[in-house]
């Protein structure tokens, strides 16, 4: 449905080393629903079928953004965090992590983490840090965290014995239940230290007709897993949720954006930041 501000994407059913053009990719479905232009004919094709089941899509992802750097901007103002892991980056759309977290603290690190190689190739060239912090891409699937966290460039990026936010924006919707998404999630959080936090959001069917249920459990449209907000809430389990708790994308700190605000139903995308006590 919608993926880290971003693009949900560092999950496909089978990550492929080129950029197949013939088949849609979350990542740049997401971009075209952005109104970005790194997408292609089939991405299109994709991105209005889901339109045609869920129209508010592109609110949806537009929101998810908005509460994704929401979410930055609290971590760096009021919770001090200098470090960012962000799983799912999908194609860069500024502001990103690193623009929004410099803006505030220029020597905040981030390091980005997606699988689709265009998004490699725009990473690269557009994800360049203030000169007193830094940026770093790693090219991983979320389906295998500890290749992420062994990665060396990573490693070089962020000091994992400090706080470090965990990013995950509109991906574990990606992750099918026997591929452990808790599990993934878990082995992820482990790896950091006591006042990281973990951000974040997942489409739910909790909003969807029996009928838009029924065409998205079809799988037309590629791999995809909304959860209920309790299955949501399981990811958050033993931490510390920030107010105000699990609410819609569109809700969460939201005061400053535009009135009146987009209904859970409009972007049926539950959203959460947590702390690693």
């Amino acid at each position: 449905m919608t993926g880290q501000e971003r693009g949900p994407s560092s999950v496909d059913p089978q990550p492929a080393p080129r950029i197949d053009t013939s088949v849609a990719h979350p990542a740049r479905r997401y971009d075209y629903w952005l109104g970005g232009k790194d997408n292609f004919a089939a991405d299109r094709e994709s991105g209005d079928a889901v339109a045609a089941v869920f129209p508010t899509i592109r609110i949806a992802a537009v929101e998810n953004r908005r509460f994704l750097l929401r979410a930055v901007t609290v971590l760096v103002g009021q919770a001090g965090i200098r470090q960012f892991l962000d799983i799912g980056t999908g194609i860069p759309t500024s502001p990103n992590v690193h623009e929004v977290a410099q803006a505030v603290v220029p020597t905040a690190r981030v390091v980005y983490a997606d699988n689709d190689p265009i998004v490699l190739v725009h990473a690269r060239a557009l994800l360049t840090s203030s000169a007193e912090g830094a940026t770093a891409y790693v090219d991983a699937d979320l389906r295998e965290p500890g290749k992420i966290l062994a990665d060396a460039e990573l490693r070089r990026t962020l000091d994992l014995s400090q706080p470090v936010a965990l990013m995950l924006g509109a991906i574990l919707h990606f992750i099918p239940d026997g591929a452990d998404p808790y599990g993934i999630v878990s082995e992820l959080l482990d790896a950091l230290p006591s006042g990281s936090y973990l951000v974040a959001s997942h489409a739910t069917g909790d909003y969807f007709s029996p009928q838009t249920i029924a065409e998205i459990a079809a799988g037309r449209h590629g791999p995809f897993w909304p959860r209920t907000r309790a299955e949501f809430a399981r990811f958050f389990d033993g931490l510390e949720l920030l107010s105000p708790g699990i609410v819609s994308v569109a809700e969460w700190r939201a005061d400053d954006e535009a009135q009146p605000r987009p209904t859970a139903a409009d972007t049926a995308v539950h959203a959460a930041v947590a702390r690693i006590p």
